[in-house]
C-alpha cells in the first residue's frame, strides 16, 4: 500500500541537500533545511522551502543531533527525513527513533543497518550468504601479539582495518611482521577518535587492487536488481576523488556476476532502498566483498547518467512503498560516464584542506556536463566539514569522449579566492594508466603523487593584469597609428586623437 509523502526534511548539508530538494520539488515535495551556525546563508537553506536552525557549529553540536532533527520533523510537519550521506544516513539508533516517532525514513531499515554496519559482523553475514569476502581475520583483533599471528595465517602484505566506520579511517597496510605494532597502534587510535570504537581487523591485501562497487536498488515487495558498476580506484588517504561507469577493467561476464552477488548481499539483509555493495578486485577479476554503503554514494551521478534513473526519485518511490517499476532483464546502460570530485585541498601538501572564502566560481556547462554544488561566491570552506566543493560528473558516447569532455570541463572550472585540486585532477586524466584504463589503487601514489601545488587564490589578479596589459597594447597601437597619419596629413597627433577619440565630434 502505498503511502503519501508531502513534505520531507533533508538532514544534511551542501550540494547533497541541494540535490535531494530538487529531485523532491520535480515530484512536488515541499522540502525542509536544517543548518549550523556557519551555514546559516548556505545555499540549500535559500533553496529549502522551509529552513530551521539546529545551532552549533560542529556536525557533533547540529546535523548528528537526533533530538534536534526529530523535533525539526515535528515542529514543520514533515513526514518524511531523507539523511542523504555522511552523518545520520547508517545510524540505526536514528532509524528506530524515527520508526517510534511515526517519521519515514527515506532510506533501509535498521536492521540492514546494523548487519552492514559493522565490518567484521557483515563479513560474517556474507559469508553465510557465500558471498566471497577478503581473506582476513574472523572477528576484530585483541592486540598487536594476536595480529602478528593471525597475519602470518593470512600472509602479508596484509591492511589494519577499523572494525567500524569507514572513508578511509583506521586503516593501515603492512608489509612485513616488524610494522605490525606500530601499524596496530595507529589504526586503533584513529577508529576510537573518528568513531568512538577502537576494535580493528585484519585483512589480506590483494595484488593491485581495484575498487569497484555495484549500485543495487531494492522495494518492499520482494524486488531487487543492480544498476551496474562504477569504478572508484583512483582514491587519496583511502578516499575516492575520481568515479566511473562502467568499469574499464570489467568485462561482460565480470559484470553478470558481480551484479548477482550484490543482489544475493542485498537480499541477505532484507535491504530495502538505494545501496551500494563495494568490491575489491585482484588482477586476475577475482572479486570479493569489502562492505556494503546503506545509503545513496557521493558518487551516484555516474549511474544516473548511464541508465536514465534517478537514484533519489527511486529512494523515495520506496519509501512510499511502490514497487520497482522494472526487471533486471529490462535495464541497460548507455555511454559513459566520469566524475570528478573539486575539493579545497592542496595535492602537493598530502591533500590537506585549505579552506577559505570563495571569491569567485565559474562552473562549466555545455553539452552533458553536471556540477553538483553547494556553494556561490562569498560561500565558506571550513575546517568544520568536508572540503568538497562539488562533484562534476560529464557523460560521452564513449570513454574517451568522456574523458576528453570532462577535461575540457574542467579547464572552464575557475575558483578564486583558495586552493583547490583541479590541476591535479586534469592531470590524472591525461596519464597513460588512465586512458588505457590500467590502474588500481595505487595510481596516486605510484604514478602522480609529489604534483606541484597550484595555488590559484591570485588567479583573478593574473586576468585583470592580462586585461591591463592588452588594453595598454591596444592604446599604444593606436596612437601609433594616428602619429602615423598625422605625419602624413600634417594635423597634430593630439588633435587627431581626440577627434578618433569622441568619433569624430569637436
Amino acid at each position: 500500500m502505498s503511502v503519501v509523502i508531502q513534505k520531507v526534511l533533508v538532514a544534511n548539508r551542501g550540494e547533497i541537500a541541494l540535490r535531494v530538494m530538487r529531485t523532491c520539488r520535480e515530484m512536488g515535495i515541499a522540502t525542509v533545511a536544517v543548518f549550523s551556525d556557519p551555514d546559516r546563508t548556505a545555499l540549500h537553506v535559500r533553496y529549502a522551502d522551509e529552513a530551521i536552525a539546529l545551532g552549533g557549529e560542529t556536525s557533533a553540536e547540529s546535523y548528528l543531533v537526533i533530538d534536534k532533527i526529530v523535533d525539526a520533523a515535528k515542529q514543520t510537519g514533515a513526514c518524511a527525513i531523507h539523511p542523504g550521506y555522511g552523518f545520520l544516513s547508517e545510524n540505526p539508533v536514528f532509524a528506530r527513533r524515527l520508526d517510534q516517532e511515526g517519521i519515514i525514513l527515506i532510506g533501509p531499515r535498521p536492521e540492514a543497518m546494523e548487519a552492514m554496519g559493522h565490518k567484521t559482523q557483515a563479513r560474517e553475514v556474507m559469508m553465510a550468504a557465500q558471498v566471497p569476502v577478503v581473506p582476513g581475520s574472523d572477528g576484530p583483533v585483541a592486540g598487536p601479539d594476536e595480529a602478528v599471528a593471525e597475519a602470518k595465517n593470512i600472509g602479508f602484505p596484509i591492511m589494519v582495518k577499523a572494525a567500524a566506520g569507514g572513508g578511509g579511517k583506521g586503516m593501515r597496510r603492512v608489509a612485513d611482521p616488524s610494522a605490525l605494532h606500530a601499524a596496530f597502534a595507529a589504526a586503533q587510535s584513529e577508529a576510537r577518535n573518528s568513531f568512538g570504537d577502537d576494535r580493528v581487523y585484519l585483512e589480506r591485501f590483494l595484488d593491485c587492487p581495484r575498487h569497484i562497487e555495484v549500485q543495487v536498488l531494492a522495494d518492499t515487495h520482494g524486488n531487487c536488481v543492480h544498476l551496474f558498476e562504477r569504478e572508484c580506484s583512483i582514491q587519496r588517504r583511502h578516499q575516492k576523488i575520481i568515479e566511473e561507469a562502467p568499469s574499464a577493467f570489467v568485462d561482460e561476464a565480470m559484470r553478470q556476476a558481480m551484479g548477482e552477488v550484490a543482489v544475493q548481499a542485498a537480499k541477505a539483509v532484507g535491504y530495502i532502498g538505494a545501496g551500494t555493495v563495494e568490491f575489491l578486485a585482484d588482477a586476475q577479476r577475482n572479486f570479493f566483498f569489502l562492505e556494503m554503503n546503506t545509503r545513496l554514494q557521493v558518487e551516484h551521478p555516474v549511474t544516473e547518467w548511464i541508465t536514465g534513473l534517478d537514484l533519489v526519485e527511486w529512494q523515495i518511490r520506496v519509501a512510499r512503498g511502490e514497487p520497482l517499476g522494472f526487471t533486471q532483464e529490462e535495464l541497460s546502460f548507455t555511454g559513459h560516464s566520469i566524475e570528478a570530485r573539486v575539493y579545497a585541498e592542496d595535492p602537493a601538501a598530502g591533500f590537506m584542506p585549505a579552506p577559505g572564502t570563495i571569491e569567485h566560481i565559474h562552473v562549466p556547462a555545455g553539452p552533458y556536463v553536471r556540477d553538483d554544488s553547494g556553494v556561490c561566491d562569498g560561500s565558506q570552506v571550513t575546517p568544520l566539514y568536508d572540503p568538497m566543493i562539488s562533484k562534476l560528473s560529464v557523460w560521452g558516447r564513449d570513454r574517451a569522449t568522456a574523458i576528453a569532455r570532462l577535461d575540457r570541463a574542467l579547464a572552464e572550472y575557475k575558483v578564486v579566492g583558495l586552493t583547490t585540486n583541479i590541476s591535479f585532477l586534469r592531470r590524472a586524466l591525461v596519464t597513460e594508466e588512465f586512458k588505457s584504463g590500467d590502474f588500481d589503487t595505487g595510481f596516486v601514489g605510484d604514478v602522480i603523487d609529489g604534483a606541484p601545488s597550484v595555488d590559484n587564490r591570485y588567479e583573478h589578479l593574473a586576468v585583470w593584469a592580462a586585461v591591463a596589459d592588452a588594453f595598454l597594447r591596444d592604446q599604444y597601437q593606436e596612437a601609433q597609428a594616428v602619429q602615423s597619419q598625422e605625419s602624413a596629413s600634417g594635423v597634430s597627433a593630439w588633435r587627431r586623437y581626440a577627434l578618433v577619440g569622441s568619433g569624430g565630434r569637436s
